[in-house]
């Protein structure tokens, strides 16, 4: 895959994130600050803006977007994102071209950074709960082709954003509803569910 058709699929993740604005609104409404849809917005456009202005090899655009992302006010999406794009750029290689086993590679670096900052595991109901199957399936995809990797990823992490409905708050604003929040889906798992159905063209 070329650092252009990288770029294509990473925008248009930055793009389902953008139309799912109302929908991760009215999720965080109900536990939290009414302001996740309005915080990917912004992480999205500074992605999608910096991978489109991104000089250089696959390397450089993935640090590019990790930057445009730290410079963002606001939400505590915006560091967790920002761990995590810097954490993709870490051992993406310099060059124009990225392969399969290059993309398990940036992807299990990614989530090693960000588990290691955010402390989440899969039921704590956070983005982690569609993250970590997408990272999952991403490492123990046996296939050639991005497409497919992609694709598992996308099932994965949109089968942990429904799954994160059955599960109770462990952490931010939430977390003080307790059992209540079973039912509703977390916004921070939706986002990431829909960036990957984004990446992988779907």
């Amino acid at each position: 895959m070329t650092k252009t058709e990288f770029a294509i699929r990473l925008k248009q993740g930055c793009a389902r994130v953008m139309a799912a604005e109302g929908e991760l609104t009215e999720i965080d409404s109900h536990f939290g600050d009414a302001d996740h849809g309005l915080t990917m917005t912004k992480i999205a456009k500074a992605i999608a803006q910096a991978v489109d202005q991104a000089e250089g090899g696959v390397q450089a655009m993935l640090d590019d977007a990790a930057m445009a992302v730290m410079s963002l006010n606001g939400g505590s999406a915006v560091p967790l994102w920002n761990t995590w794009l810097d954490g993709l750029q870490m051992d993406a290689p310099a060059g124009g071209e990225i392969d399969t086993v290059q993309l398990q590679a940036i992807f299990a670096k990614a989530l090693e950074e960000l588990s290691d900052m955010s402390g989440a595991k899969v039921g704590d109901k956070t983005m982690m709960d569609a993250l970590i199957p997408a990272s999952q399936a991403i490492a123990t995809y046996t296939g050639g082709d991005e497409e497919g990797l992609f694709a598992a990823a996308a099932q994965a992490a949109a089968e942990g954003a429904e799954a994160s409905k059955g599960f109770v708050s462990k952490f931010g604003r939430a977390k003080s509803y307790g059992e209540k929040t079973i039912g509703t889906p977390d916004a921070g798992a939706m986002s990431m569910s829909y960036f990957f159905q984004g990446l992988a063209g779907a």
